[in-house]
């Protein structure tokens, strides 16, 4: 039953590799036997990745992408697809967020947010798609967010692209089923990465945070690995439009009083 989470001999790209969630997936898909294809737009932090899996003994290699740029996408993907043979599996992690009231927000910060989260992820969703479908077989992850269900004042713009992540998937798993191809996401709740250094820098708002699931905590990034790992592998080989929640049961939860002896 071991082997159906091995990755062994498979191809796996990880955009977002330098760091967060993204770093921890690709030294989470090198340890189960997969070479892993660190991707950034930190070359140097890609690098350091692929280090630190080589030095455990597995395997990687790393370049710098550009996600904003539709060409090098396309062109890094197409090329390590060449390179190995295929391209056996796809995790896209990037995101961005600016966390500002809807009523004073401007074009230029919709269309950074949109850009990226959005249009960005279309595009390596696309790039991977056209490889694999040709190819007939391979697995993408996305990331979606607790915030494409549950949102707050301040996430609008990117709790639509976070839901509209989800719907990508759906759309993509429907259409590439046939050819062998199974397309899900990943939903964090609040985890300690970059993207929320300054969440964490004010007790207040980390500990409110904190207090909102049921297991009283963040997640740190590993524990978003685990369930990207499951869905690349044969384990999750009937599972595609799927989204896995990993949120410490912030959705279960609705934040009534709790009874004392409950």
């Amino acid at each position: 039953m071991m082997d159906m989470f091995s990755l062994k001999d498979r191809v796996v790209a990880v955009i977002g590799s330098g760091s967060g969630i993204g770093q921890a997936v690709a030294e989470a898909t090198a340890a189960q036997g997969a070479h892993t294809v660190c991707l950034d737009l930190n070359r140097e932090a890609a690098e350091a990745t692929a280090a630190r899996i080589a030095a455990a003994g597995a395997q990687a290699s790393a370049q710098r992408i550009e996600l904003a740029d539709e060409a090098d996408v396309r062109t890094r993907l197409s090329e390590l697809a060449a390179r190995h043979g295929r391209l056996d599996g796809l995790v896209c992690t990037p995101a961005v967020n600016v966390r500002k009231p809807l009523l004073q927000y401007t074009m230029p910060e919709f269309d950074k947010v949109v850009g990226l989260n959005l249009r960005a992820n279309f595009v390596a969703l696309q790039a991977a798609g056209q490889i694999m479908t040709a190819q007939g077989h391979g697995s993408i992850v996305l990331f979606s967010s607790i915030r494409a269900v549950s949102t707050e004042p301040g996430q609008s713009v990117y709790a639509m692209t976070k839901a509209g992540i989800i719907q990508l998937a759906k759309t993509a798993a429907t259409e590439w089923a046939k050819h062998g191809v199974r397309v899900n996401v990943v939903g964090p709740g609040v985890v300690e990465t970059p993207l929320t250094a300054g969440i964490k820098n004010d007790p207040d708002w980390y500990n409110a945070y904190a207090a909102k699931n049921p297991m009283n905590r963040w997640a740190q990034p590993r524990e978003m690995a685990g369930p990207a790992v499951f869905l690349l592998s044969e384990a999750a080989s009937y599972i595609t439009g799927t989204v896995i929640f990993a949120d410490g049961g912030w959705l279960a939860a609705d934040g009534r009083f709790t009874p004392k002896g409950m």
